[in-house]
């Protein structure tokens, strides 16, 4: 196996490890301060994007249906996992009006399957997107998207749901549903 596939196999057991140990208590929530991480990994997601557009040294065509649809395909999966996640999270409000949000185990699994699955399609549809004419720029582009809808949307519902709460209505999260 390639060192550049097998590395990321021994950080996620760690990172996964030190996720679950962070996400044991419970934390403050500050829903005006949720939009600050999607803006800037947006921003620098998508700086990113346009810089290897923008590279000589990295041959570029443009972009065809296939290739955008591949772009919005992985923002859609990305936004989708993302609200899925952001209705794990427990959110609760303390006498004194402060929330406290806590990360469910499913939350951790569901974002460990998204990233086994993008790890797992991104070996097999760039190890055949020569023959299966890909463009593997808009296929990278298309799963730093999927990242930016995770992002995004769990932060959307994390805030929808604070507010909510915070008004004093119930909360629909999914554990609640259960």
């Amino acid at each position: 196996m390639a060192t550049e596939h097998l590395v990321p196999l021994l950080i996620i057991p760690v990172v996964l490890v030190l996720a679950v140990m962070r996400n044991r208590r419970k934390r403050e929530l500050k829903p005006h301060l949720l939009w600050i991480t999607p803006t800037i990994v947006t921003a620098l997601i998508l700086f990113g994007i346009w810089g290897m557009s923008m590279n000589p040294n990295v041959p570029h065509t443009a972009f065809g249906p296939l290739d955008w649809g591949m772009m919005v395909a992985g923002f859609a999966i990305g936004s989708y996992a993302g609200w899925w996640r952001g209705k794990t999270i427990t959110i609760e409000k303390e006498a004194d009006g402060k929330l406290l949000a806590q990360a469910s185990p499913l939350g951790i699994i569901i974002l460990l399957g998204v990233f086994m699955g993008r790890r797992g399609l991104e070996a097999l549809l760039e190890g055949h997107a020569a023959e299966w004419h890909l463009n593997v720029l808009a296929l990278t582009d298309a799963f730093m998207l999927l990242a930016v809808g995770l992002i995004i949307f769990q932060r959307v519902e994390m805030f929808i749901r604070a507010r909510r709460i915070h008004a004093g209505q119930p909360d629909d999260h999914v554990e609640a549903a259960a």
